[in-house]
């Protein structure tokens, strides 16, 4: 039965096509190994989950999406069960393993007897157990528990801080677009402006009142600002594929969300940045994954400083032979009995050249490194909300600016525009302020999103983003 497992594997390698290195560096390489993997990424589909078309969707309902259907977070979610079984697997080593076997033998043999051989038979059956179990190692198997459960810890951290990107990436995409979808706005605005202005140049044209080098001035103006308008265009389709990646499906999902106007955009913050830092110090996963890495290495720690001591073992094996027999001329015969043994084991290490003690100066030596690398993530978590808080106040000042710039451009455009079809302004005046409009409308879109973005950027900076009690409508 082996040898023909064995040849048939022999026959199967040897009839497929060998995979071979490229053949010379000038060209891509393509063979029959690449078509499989073609197929094969044929077969890994990807994730889709049915949006509604005609919904209008806030930004609480798209992180929903984004923390069940992203990938990202069922990854992470699978690593943290992963090292769940691995903290099975080492508790384990507190029970004892017991294995069970049934064997059966028919052994025919010509035995010499007397003064002649004689056939013999003897059919056995035999049930055993063997049952093996550590009394005591001095905290070794306590060492690998402690270590996984540190690694379980680990994990778990890992899949919070999974949920935390995840989270940003989602509000990061949706402020991104609403920036565009306002700028989009507001280059329709400025288009229309400039038509306007063009208008009242043909006016005076057509009534003497202008010159034909105004018409065309205006008409370039508005080509401008048709063009600026097709470049914002593009940039949100950019912007609504990076959405619909986030949330863990294609980029050609159209999912509608709310309009900027529609959210309330605040103009302070009422906490101090050292109560944010020290929130972060609490709340933050990639900096309690961290925490948990000392753990793990000062359970190996332990772990290496048991080698230092004798373990102990003991095994059962308890048997059950039933022994049946027959020899010529006589009958069969049979027996039966309780049989096995017990067994201790005592195992000391004397000499291992100095590995016992290496492995503990390295354990030490990585707990040492876990606590240096937790000093500096704490240094990077303060300096990371610092500047995310510096940041946001910048855009608060950034927003009471913009909302004063769009009103004098606002009012200084009427008036040039006003101004000019009585043929108090010339037309370059009235061409500036249209441009001075268009940019004071596109700040101050860029400043209404910048203060939700730095809102956004602060909450996961410092780990609210995740927390049970946040609002998420208001990040």
């Amino acid at each position: 039965m082996t040898m023909t497992i064995l040849l048939a594997d022999l026959l199967l390698a040897t009839s497929s096509p060998a995979q071979t290195a490229p053949a010379s560096p000038e060209h891509p390489w393509h063979g029959p190994a690449e078509l499989n993997m073609q197929a094969y990424a044929k077969d890994v589909t990807g994730t889709r989950f049915a949006v509604d078309q005609s919904k209008t969707y806030s930004l609480a309902e798209l992180i929903d999406l984004a923390e069940s259907h992203n990938p990202a977070t069922r990854s992470a979610w699978e690593g943290a069960r992963s090292q769940a079984a691995a903290l099975g697997i080492a508790r384990s080593e507190l029970y004892p393993t017991l294995a069970a076997a049934a064997v059966s033998q028919t052994e025919s043999i010509q035995a010499f007897f007397g003064d002649r051989f004689r056939g013999q038979t003897i059919q056995s059956f035999q049930l055993a157990l063997d049952l093996n179990y550590i009394v005591f190692d001095f905290g070794a198997r306590s060492g690998r528990i402690d270590a996984a459960r540190a690694r379980l810890l680990s994990a778990n951290f890992a899949f919070n801080d999974t949920h935390r990107r995840v989270i940003d990436q989602v509000e990061q995409a949706y402020y991104r677009l609403l920036n565009s979808i306002g700028q989009e706005d507001s280059a329709q605005a400025s288009l229309a402006n400039a038509k306007a202005v063009e208008q009242a140049a043909q006016e005076r044209l057509t009534n003497g009142l202008a010159t034909l080098p105004d018409v065309l001035e205006a008409r370039s103006a508005t080509a401008q600002a048709e063009y600026d308008l097709q470049a914002v265009a593009g940039t949100e389709e950019i912007a609504r594929g990076d959405l619909a990646t986030a949330l863990g499906t294609s980029a050609t999902v159209a999912i509608r969300v709310q309009s900027l106007d529609q959210l309330p955009t605040p103009d302070s913050i009422s906490e101090t940045v050292e109560e944010m830092i020290d929130r972060a110090f609490a709340q933050r996963p990639d900096l309690m994954q961290q925490m948990a890495e000392i753990r793990t290495d000062t359970a190996r720690l332990k772990e290496a400083r048991a080698a230092y001591y004798p373990t102990l073992g003991v095994n059962v094996s308890p048997a059950v032979p039933s022994l049946y027999g027959v020899q010529q001329p006589f009958r069969w015969s049979h027996t039966a009995d309780l049989t096995g043994s017990l067994s201790f084991n005592l195992s000391w290490t004397v000499f291992d050249g100095g590995a016992r003690k290496s492995r503990a100066a390295q354990a030490q030596a990585d707990i040492h490194a876990a606590e240096a690398q937790t000093s500096l993530k704490k240094n990077q978590v303060a300096d990371e909300v610092w500047t995310a808080y510096s940041n946001l106040n910048t855009a608060f000042r950034q927003r009471k600016t913009a909302i004063a710039l769009l009103e004098a451009a606002s009012q200084s455009y009427n008036a040039a525009l006003e101004s000019y079809k009585y043929g108090v302004r010339n037309l370059l005046d009235v061409t500036a302020a249209q441009r001075s409009l268009a940019q004071a409308q596109s700040a101050d879109v860029f400043a209404r999103t910048q203060v939700l973005t730095a809102l956004a950027d602060l909450a996961f900076k410092t780990g609210d983003s995740i927390q049970a009690n946040r609002g998420r409508s208001h990040p």
